[in-house]
């Protein structure tokens, strides 16, 4: 059995053929596809998170607002740079939208992934100093973030309003949100930190390092090690792994239009150079329903994962969008074992 969620990136351009022009129709669409999806029977909504980009940037109203118009689906992120955040206030917000939505939430957090901007996060306010990396300030926010979600000390008391003058949490705070955190890791050693730490596992169609192997078998490697860190370090409970796929079954006169001259050009994995090393990127799955039977059928990451991501390509809009989700549900996730 698996979760099977969409994963948008919340793209809007005012191009010929787009049917998301603007930043509002980006963010009326999302919350739109989330109760589509939900009513196809689809398990999870989730959302990027880019800066200094034409796609979805902040990401809590957004997520409250889906949480306010559905009622089951799990909502999350994939995957929200820690750098350009301020912990404490994320917590309060990630609280406020897990309890709008009762407790849904799915926080997908991470280094990040490269940006249009330059550092960015400067412009935020946030300098990274001389000594430290950009993933040690992300897992130190981390650290902080996770730490405030669950009620620690982080201010001092002013003894004349508070009473006394220990310390203060954050209000307010949502019951069991920790344990529906996830790192985004992008190679073996972050998902082996990722296990250590007791967070649950994100990784999506892009590896940081390549060692010739095709990208599932890396990536099912990748997961293997997660698996046993979480184990070594003597967590409790079964951590959640989420994999992140392109799947689109040709079903429709519109399914073939868009994407069945993609077929063959994107049937492979790539690798390419990425901050400075090689990368792997996973193929994509285009074809008739049968088809993706057998090869879904060989992808051993899927197989090792409890939670699948689908991207969709949201600048098609909503109902058509709808529609291939429906697609993967009713075609594909049977005949695989995943219903």
């Amino acid at each position: 059995m698996k979760k099977i969620g969409f994963l948008s990136f919340g793209h809007y351009q005012s191009v010929p053929g787009s049917r998301v022009r603007s930043a509002q129709d980006a963010l009326m669409q999302t919350i739109e596809l989330a109760e589509a999806a939900e009513e196809v029977g689809v398990d999870g909504a989730y959302v990027r998170v880019h800066h200094f980009a034409t796609q979805l940037a902040s990401p809590f109203p957004l997520l409250a607002a889906m949480g306010a118009r559905t009622s089951r689906i799990e909502l999350g992120t994939g995957v929200i740079d820690m750098r350009y955040e301020n912990p404490l206030y994320m917590a309060e917000e990630a609280a406020a939208a897990d309890l709008i939505s009762n407790g849904r939430l799915q926080l997908g957090i991470s280094r990040g992934s490269p940006e249009h901007a330059d550092r960015g996060f400067e412009s935020f306010g946030y300098v990274t100093p001389d000594d430290t990396t950009d993933a040690d300030v992300a897992r130190h926010k981390a650290e902080l973030f996770r730490a405030a979600i669950v009620g620690a000390g982080v201010a001092k008391a002013n003894p004349q309003m508070a009473g006394h003058s220990g310390a203060l949490a954050i209000e307010p705070r949502s019951p069991g949100l920790e344990k529906r955190i996830w790192w985004g890791s992008g190679s073996r050693a972050t998902a082996e930190w990722t296990g250590q730490q007791g967070m649950n596992l994100m990784s999506s169609t892009l590896l940081t390092e390549d060692t010739g192997i095709p990208f599932h078998e890396l990536q099912a490697e990748q997961i293997r090690l997660y698996r046993k860190a979480w184990a070594d370090a003597g967590h409790d409970g079964e951590p959640r792994v989420s994999v992140s796929r392109s799947i689109m079954p040709l079903v429709t006169d519109d399914d073939v239009r868009y994407f069945g001259l993609r077929a063959q050009a994107e049937s492979a994995d790539q690798v390419g150079h990425l901050d400075g090393g090689l990368a792997r990127f996973g193929k994509s799955y285009i074809g008739e329903p049968n088809a993706l039977v057998r090869e879904l059928a060989e992808d051993s990451a899927i197989a090792e994962a409890d939670t699948l991501l689908l991207t969709v390509p949201n600048q098609l809009g909503v109902d058509y969008n709808a529609t291939l989700l429906e697609s993967v549900v009713k075609y594909v996730a049977p005949e695989l074992g995943w219903r």
